[in-house]
């Protein structure tokens, strides 16, 4: 298994820079960010939100190791042959570390205050579809040329083209009927929010996709997250189980963790990634990771 941080960018860039590096020292596999202008909570709506791709081209070039990547890109925010153009450069940066990470894009509020088209929940998976072809496309063929509902491409070039000679497409979202046939279709890797009966549920779904598409489900890598709390102390541990929580959580000692995480495994997840922005200050933060790459990864390399 592959283990994964995902340093939040509503902090200070030093600071998510710092956890990358961290991150890269510890041994850990990759860097994730997340690609927001602003909080979702009203009350909150002013504070700094650091905008993703800029942070990943700064992340490329200052931490050398490392996969890259958005999780995920809003595909409302950025028509995608300007994406594609902008990947294949943040590929280059890094020397072909960089996963597309891509969604349909979900954040209203966002759209609103930027006046970005919003539209149904089928208008933006029809435009995620038809920007995955254009991506793929761009990155693939020396000209693109398509004529979808919502874009259209006349004989586009896009030079350079990549490093990598196949950039991953990672899809993510855990809509069964659409996202995950998108998913089935288009992605090299796809990934959702859950905890491993979760997994384990979906990975069905999926197999059930791509059984009717005549793709391997194995060509799909699987990737998950969901917040740590990982520590000694029993109390502080009850604690945060005991709290009602907006995101899937795990919880326990080092031993405990180690056993969800091998859940995971065992329900077909090749990857697995931290978020950080429940893990406290940076110190403590760095310590927690340490933890979990000293004591939890080795017994799933």
């Amino acid at each position: 298994m592959r283990f994964s941080v995902w340093p939040t960018p509503t902090r200070p860039w030093s600071e998510f820079l710092a956890m990358a590096l961290h991150a890269e020292a510890a041994g850990f596999d990759g860097v994730w960010c997340s690609d927001h202008f602003m909080p979702l909570n009203p009350t909150e709506a002013d504070n700094p939100v650091l905008e993703c791709w800029s942070v990943l081209a700064g992340t490329a070039a200052a931490v050398p190791r490392v996969r890259l990547g958005a999780i995920v890109t809003g595909n409302t925010y950025r028509h995608p042959a300007v994406l594609a153009n902008m990947a294949a450069t943040i590929d280059h940066i890094s020397g072909g570390r960089l996963v597309m990470g891509l969604g349909a894009g979900w954040q209203e509020n966002e759209h609103t205050a930027y006046g970005i088209e919003f539209g149904t929940v089928g208008e933006r998976l029809r435009k995620l579809e038809e920007a995955c072809q254009i991506v793929k496309g761009l990155f693939e063929q020396s000209r693109t040329t398509f004529a979808g509902r919502y874009y259209t491409l006349q004989d586009a070039p896009m030079e350079p083209k990549p490093v990598q000679a196949r950039v991953p497409l990672l899809i993510g979202g855990g809509g069964e009927r659409v996202t995950m046939r998108i998913a089935a279709q288009y992605a090299d890797e796809w990934n959702i929010w859950g905890l491993p009966d979760l997994l384990a549920q979906k990975g069905t779904v999926l197999e059930a996709h791509c059984d009717k598409l005549g793709r391997d489900p194995s060509s799909i890598e699987r990737s998950a997250q969901a917040l740590l709390y990982l520590g000694d102390d029993r109390k502080w541990l009850d604690e945060r189980k005991g709290r009602a929580a907006a995101f899937p959580a795990i919880v326990g000692t080092p031993a405990e963790v180690q056993d969800v995480i091998g859940a995971y495994r065992d329900a077909g997840v090749d990857e697995f990634i931290i978020p950080a922005f429940n893990l406290g200050p940076p110190e403590r933060a760095a310590g927690t990771l340490q933890r979990f790459s000293e004591e939890v990864a080795p017994a799933f390399r």
